[in-house]
C-alpha cells in the first residue's frame, strides 16, 4: 500500500475487476501510479496516474499490482 505522497509503478492489473474507464485513462502495466489523498473515511483514494486525477475505491485499486523500492 502507498502512503500519501509516494509513487510506484504498476506492474499489473486484474483486467476482468478495473472498470475500462480506468484502463483508457492510463491504468495500465508500465505506468506510474502516486497516491495523492485518502478521503477523510479512508475511502476513495485519489490517485494521479498518467497524469489524470482519479478517485479509485480501495476494493479496486487491490486489483492494481505496484512495484515501489520504497515500499516495505
Amino acid at each position: 500500500m502507498l502512503k500519501k505522497g509516494q509513487s510506484a509503478q504498476i506492474i499489473d492489473i486484474d483486467i476482468d475487476e478495473i472498470p475500462l474507464k480506468l484502463i483508457e485513462m492510463g491504468c495500465l502495466p508500465g505506468n506510474d501510479i502516486e497516491l495523492i489523498q485518502i478521503a477523510p473515511m479512508g475511502d476513495p483514494l485519489f490517485f494521479n496516474v498518467n497524469d489524470a486525477k482519479v478517485a479509485i475505491r480501495k476494493k479496486t485499486a487491490s486489483f492494481i499490482f505496484i512495484q515501489s523500492d520504497s515500499i516495505q
